[in-house]
């Protein structure tokens, strides 16, 4: 078997909840600021920690300020869906004996109230949140932390995502890259992965 661990990013991977997140922060940021932006504009909140996103947007507090984006997304979180496809080939990576871990910029409190990905979640082994190293994607530090708690080589592991965050933070843990291009992200032709794939079930081919 090429892979012994499968890692997958969660939001824009197994999760479909862009719509949600972006609505939400629209939302936010009027309240917090009373300034209105384009969905074009809150792009780059996809795939980094929130705090980091406000702090760019100039929140002099980020944490109380992400904790309002919080608050507003729990009334929105009934909108998320997993991927099409992504429960069934889940349970086939298992039938096939890989070890599958998560690695995503979600704090604790944000993995755990999200119904759509407590349907697949008990399938996962290893999960590393944005908590849980001093550095965030795209630095190395969260798949290397994985790689350290499972004891395994870079070699023996595939990261699966949807971001350039994503697949930097693999380039730089010298993780090989796979980018799941079901969610149907702009610019994605952009970034460099060793693998592309179109649906979840293309996973099972380089297994």
């Amino acid at each position: 078997m090429r892979y012994k661990h499968l890692i997958f990013d969660i939001d824009g991977t197994l999760v479909d909840n862009e719509r949600a997140v972006i609505t939400t922060w629209q939302q936010t940021l009027r309240e917090l600021f009373g300034k209105e932006y384009a969905t074009d504009e809150l792009g780059f909140v996809l795939g980094i920690p929130g705090e980091t996103s406000m702090r760019r947007l100039g929140a002099t507090d980020p944490a109380e300020a992400f904790k309002v984006w919080g608050r507003n997304f729990m009334s929105r979180k009934s909108e998320i869906e997993l991927f099409p496809g992504i429960k069934k080939t889940v349970s086939s990576l298992k039938q096939k004996g890989l070890e599958l871990g998560m690695v995503t910029s979600r704090t604790r409190d944000e993995l755990d109230n999200d119904y759509a990905l407590g349907r697949i979640i008990g399938r996962f082994g290893t999960i590393v949140c944005v908590t849980d190293t001093v550095n965030p994607k795209p630095h190395p530090d969260p798949l290397l932390t994985y790689l350290d708690k499972c004891h395994i080589a870079r070699q023996d592991a595939l990261y699966i995502g949807d971001s350039m965050y994503d697949a930097r933070c693999a380039d730089a843990a010298g993780v090989d890259f796979g980018l799941a291009q079901w969610g149907g992200h702009v610019g994605s032709d952009d970034i460099v992965s060793k693998f592309l794939f179109k649906t979840p079930n293309e996973i099972l081919g380089v297994i």
